[in-house]
């Protein structure tokens, strides 16, 4: 706050509405009939993606763009020419007043807002233009909105260049783990994952077993990977587990229907797994390192059954699928083989997708940096009641 004082120097913020320092002029419609496979601009109707694309544009590129319908009041930035449909406002800023860029910081400091005051009780979602323009926003002068801009672009540019490197990342990740398993030069031989072990899964838990809250977390295909929303009890958890199967600490389980072949290895926790959706394979690793299995599966080609509306993945199509070993006649080089692979997708694997580490840290960190920068230099003195 100090820093913005400075800036100031003791000029007064004079705050006006949207009204007096900008237009907004709703796009021209567009169908469907209109859209062409290869053009050349964008249609943005408002909302997070595109339309699809035309040959014509009737706006420039660094518009601001409200979405009036759906998303209402979804604000963005758009960085190309494109055509804006009749569903898209578009705020031009009286530029002698307030600066573009500035204009869509400090809208996008009240997107909350401008979901509030949209119309929600009616599907489309929508949201009044006249609204829109009753926001007021702080004007400092020019000097100090650019300084402003300067400094919150410096962030956007920050994340975008993570965001880039992370994508890169994934990239390489990608390329290595196929490269890494194709075994190029590499004594190989294809088996079955029935020859690793038995598909196993966890005594089946009804409707009346499981509460909302309770001592065991219990994961049904829903909450998979993710967070438990049910719950049994300890003495049904005891029971099963010591009568019936139970993953080992360090097998993998894989989501069977839903998002079909997604993997998360057991830590051990205790939790509890929902039949026929979540299984694993029963692996003493003398054959087949977890881990190796682990990231096997995220390229495996599974042959998914279609029992009718619902793809699911059986028991059968899991001891059917086909796994890469390398130097099947020699065990102990097999699993330094799969160990030394394990290793290098490790390393990838930390650098794009880990909580605690690499990347995905560093650009939330600097998202929600700037998100309180942002708040912190558009917050001025108020000499009036929004």
């Amino acid at each position: 706050m100090s820093y913005l004082e400075k800036l100031l120097n003791g000029v007064e913020v004079e705050w006006k509405t949207l009204s007096e320092v900008c237009e907004i002029i709703r796009g021209v419609r567009v169908t469907k009939k209109d859209l062409i496979i290869n053009g050349k601009y964008p249609v943005v109707s408002g909302g997070i993606g595109y339309m699809g694309y035309v040959n014509e544009y009737n706006r420039d590129e660094n518009t601001i763009t409200i979405a009036q319908y759906g998303t209402a009041g979804y604000v963005k930035w758009q960085t190309e020419k494109f055509w804006a449909n009749d569903v898209c406002f578009c705020v031009n800023p009286n530029i002698d007043i307030i600066l573009n860029r500035y204009l869509y910081f400090y809208l996008i400091n009240k997107q909350q807002y401008l979901y509030e005051i949209s119309n929600r009780t009616a599907v489309p979602y929508s949201i009044d233009r006249n609204k829109i323009l009753k926001l007021q926003i702080p004007i400092p002068p020019l000097s100090v909105q650019k300084e402003i801009v300067r400094i919150l672009d410096s962030f956007t540019e920050l994340t975008a260049e993570l965001t880039a490197e992370l994508t890169a990342r994934k990239k390489q990740y990608n390329y290595y783990r196929e490269k890494l398993l194709s075994f190029e030069g590499v004594e190989v031989e294809w088996k079955t994952l029935g020859w690793v072990g038995e598909v196993r899964m966890c005594k089946r838990i009804f409707k009346n077993q499981t509460s909302d809250s309770g001592d065991i977390p219990f994961f049904k295909i829903g909450t998979f990977g993710k967070e438990p929303d049910s719950y049994i009890s300890r003495e049904t958890f005891d029971e099963y587990r010591e009568k019936y199967n139970y993953p080992r600490v360090g097998e993998v389980l894989i989501s069977a229907s839903g998002t079909i072949g997604r993997s998360v290895i057991f830590n051990g926790e205790e939790a509890y797994f929902q039949d026929s959706n979540i299984v694993w394979l029963e692996n003493d690793e003398s054959k087949v390192l977890n881990k190796y299995l682990f990231y096997f599966y995220q390229v495996a080609n599974w042959n998914i059954s279609d029992g009718g509306v619902i793809k699911r993945l059986y028991n059968d199509n899991i001891k059917n699928t086909q796994i890469p070993i390398p130097y099947p006649n020699n065990p102990e080089k097999s699993l330094a083989e799969q160990a030394r692979i394990v290793s290098i997708l490790d390393k990838f694997d930390t650098l794009t997708t880990s909580i605690s580490e690499g990347l995905p840290k560093e650009i939330e960190l600097r998202k929600k940096q700037y998100e309180y920068y942002r708040d912190l230099l558009l917050t001025f003195p108020k000499n009036k009641i929004e």
